[in-house]
């Protein structure tokens, strides 16, 4: 307990810290008039100038912590500089733009949308559709809003703050889990080169991006709470560092970590009892945590936890002799069921009771995508790149520790279970469906790259050991070492270019192009707004409005009639209903039968409409699956004849190349 509440008060410094870098951070950046990431150098500069500090100031951490001196102190520069370099890494690129990267398009949109919609109230409301229940977990997207709504922010607007700050606090939290499982030097670098990763193949997706940043240390403690081998029969080698639930008073050290092992390490390991409910607590709470905020790597995490006890279940049966010794392993994992279960329900359980006693849901097309890279196994490792030399050293080391170390085991599981999800999903096409496994490739990485970490840090003693101790050697792992961590850090913004563009080239809520160009069809959004609002003068979370461009619902918390596409909609709104009503509506002849088909509509009918004008009439662009093709989404455009609503309960209002129609009666 006294353990827990140690890490507990840690990870809510750590965070305060984070929250506090990225903030001035961020605010400093805003100062400036930067020129735009894609037309200059001037940010990518300042960028590795930024990402050099932050170096520095983990480097100093861990000559602190391997000196043993100034314990305080290396921690304030580990949350200093992981926090730093998070900031000033996506940051600093973005210094000229409002918007995250890839600005407000494709998935980005939606993603908008369902933040200014809980930015605009709290309640847990669907991104879209009225009057229904978010299918989507809504964790990260509801503290977004709050944030937001304490800042008096928009939603779109508070978007790139709040993901930057969140993955710099996630970044120390994950430090802070770190520490525990393994010796704290090893915990700042596998900690920093695990942050670069993320940020790297991650944080365009940011509330993934959370989850890929801690599931590498929490499999560590996933491990330790099913895997418990009983003093005097054999089992899987320990982990050479302690950790809450990771070593039972059986359990020995494999010879790594002496010369930092404190009193403080050797006391946990007395105190470590053969259940390890601390770590079983500590499962489920991230468990819950990934329900909260990503679906599918919640899966992955509860597939490679419940591999996990099956593993320790298959050893422990075998080790004892009887079926009995796999009940404890049960009893721990049901817990983390339980625990992540009862989390999971304070953003799933509207949904599931709409689901159970409300419209049935239908089918839904969700898993409805496979991209070419879905339709092969991942091997970063072979890639002829920094990022290819880490992975391949990571994988060897698996291979080689497997036996010997819980890190291993713990990681390799890991592995393991993405390249059997990824199996899995490509059987799955046989039914028509997916797995959404090249999603996973971030999560591979990560693991990969831990692995990999801790793999040149014993490879280098191995090798120092094996040449007989040169005095020099040392001094060239650590420029290696830190040579190569440089190269990587400074070629992110490389590697989310196109990202950082987009978040130029895109228009923003207050119609302005970041790049100083001449801003798109969405300049014109205020006037839209203005206009609905005093139209028909009802607040925008009350108002339906049918278009297609829907970037409009990302910038402003309008309901909408229809979704963006069937992939992203709420399997409770009949999205190929809906479109098919639609369809039907430009069919009719008169205003009267118009009116007669909305009133009679099984869903609310539109309170306004924003069509583009044609040659024809009105027309939308909507979107239909067409799995298994890829790409997955067929763009087909439906006209409505002006004449529908030439009448008085219809209000036309030309504004750009829009036509605002709201219906006033």
């Amino acid at each position: 307990m006294r353990r827990a509440l140690g890490t507990a008060v840690d990870g809510v410094l750590a965070a305060l810290v984070a929250t506090l870098i990225a903030a001035v951070g961020l605010y400093a950046f805003s100062l400036v008039e930067w020129p735009a990431f894609n037309s200059s150098n001037v940010t990518r500069a300042v960028t590795t100038l930024g990402q050099v500090v932050c170096v520095a100031a983990l480097a100093a951490a861990i000559i602190l912590y391997r000196r043993s001196t100034l314990s305080w102190l290396a921690k304030v520069l580990t949350w200093v500089g992981l926090s730093g370099f998070v900031t000033v890494t996506l940051g600093m690129p973005l210094a000229a733009t409002k918007l995250y990267l890839f600005g407000i398009s494709v998935d980005q949109e939606f993603r908008t949308e369902y933040l200014t919609r809980l930015t605009d109230s709290a309640a847990l409301r669907d991104m879209t559709y009225v009057d229904m229940p978010p299918f989507y977990p809504a964790g990260w997207f509801w503290l977004g809003g709050r944030v937001g709504n304490v800042l008096g922010m928009d939603g779109w607007e508070v978007f790139k703050p709040f993901a930057i700050g969140l993955l710099a606090v996630t970044a120390v939290l994950a430090f802070t889990l770190w520490k525990e499982l393994v010796r704290i030097d090893w915990a700042v670098a596998v900690s920093a080169v695990t942050t670069a990763l993320v940020l790297a193949y991650a944080s365009p997706e940011a509330y993934s991006a959370v989850i890929a940043l801690l599931i590498a240390p929490a499999l560590l403690l996933a491990w330790g709470a099913l895997n418990r081998p009983v003093a005097g029969l054999p089992g899987p080698g320990p982990d050479p560092t302690p950790g809450p639930g990771m070593n039972g008073p059986s359990q020995r050290l494999d010879g790594i970590n002496e010369p930092l092992m404190s009193k403080r390490g050797a006391a946990k390991r007395g105190a470590a009892n053969s259940w390890g409910w601390g770590a079983v607590v500590g499962t489920g709470l991230f468990l819950g945590l990934a329900a909260m905020f990503y679906t599918l790597y919640l899966g992955l995490a509860a597939f490679a936890v419940t591999l996990m006890a099956v593993v320790s279940a298959v050893l422990a049966v075998r080790a004892q002799g009887t079926w009995r010794a796999a009940v404890p392993i049960a009893l721990r994992l049901a817990a983390i069921a339980a625990i992540s279960g009862l989390i999971a329900l304070t953003v799933w359980l509207p949904y599931l009771i709409a689901a159970l006693t409300g419209t049935r849901a239908t089918s839904g097309t969700a898993l409805h995508y496979l991209p070419e890279s879905g339709a092969t196994l991942p091997m970063p490792m072979f890639e002829f790149s920094l990022l290819g030399a880490l992975c391949m050293i990571g994988m060897l080391w698996l291979a080689v520790r497997a036996a010997t170390s819980r890190r291993a085991q713990a990681l390799g599981i890991g592995v393991v279970a993405v390249y059997l999800w990824t199996l899995m999903s490509m059987a799955a096409t046989v039914a028509g469906t997916t797995l959404l496994s090249f999603r996973l490739e971030a999560v591979l990485i990560v693991l990969l790259g831990a692995a990999g970490v801790f793999g040149f840090l014993e490879g280098s003693k191995a090798i120092y050991q094996a040449i007989n101790e040169p005095p020099r050697f040392k001094i060239a792992a650590v420029v290696v070492a830190t040579v190569g961590a440089m190269a990587f850090a400074q070629n992110i913004p490389q590697v989310l270019q196109s990202e950082i563009t987009v978040a130029y080239t895109d228009t923003d809520g207050d119609g302005v192009r970041a790049d100083m160009r001449p801003p798109n069809a969405v300049s014109y959004y205020r006037d839209v707004d203005a206009a609905i609002g005093e139209q028909l003068g009802k607040p925008r979370d009350e108002t339906i409005v049918l278009t297609a461009d829907t970037t409009f619902l990302a910038y402003y918390p309008y309901f909408g009639f229809q979704g963006l596409t069937s992939h992203y909609a709420n399997p409770l709104a009949e999205f190929d209903q809906r479109a098919a009503a639609i369809e039907e509506w430009t069919q009719l002849e008169t205003p009267d039968e118009l009116i007669d088909a909305l009133d009679s509509s099984e869903w609310e009918a539109p309170d306004a409409f924003l069509f583009r004008r044609g040659a024809d009439g009105y027309t939308l662009r909507l979107a239909a699956d067409v799995y298994p093709n890829d790409p997955n989404v067929r763009r087909y455009t439906v006209t409505f004849d002006e004449s529908l609503f030439e009448d008085p309960r219809f209000e036309t209002t030309d504004i750009g190349p829009f036509a605002l129609i709201t219906r006033t009666s």
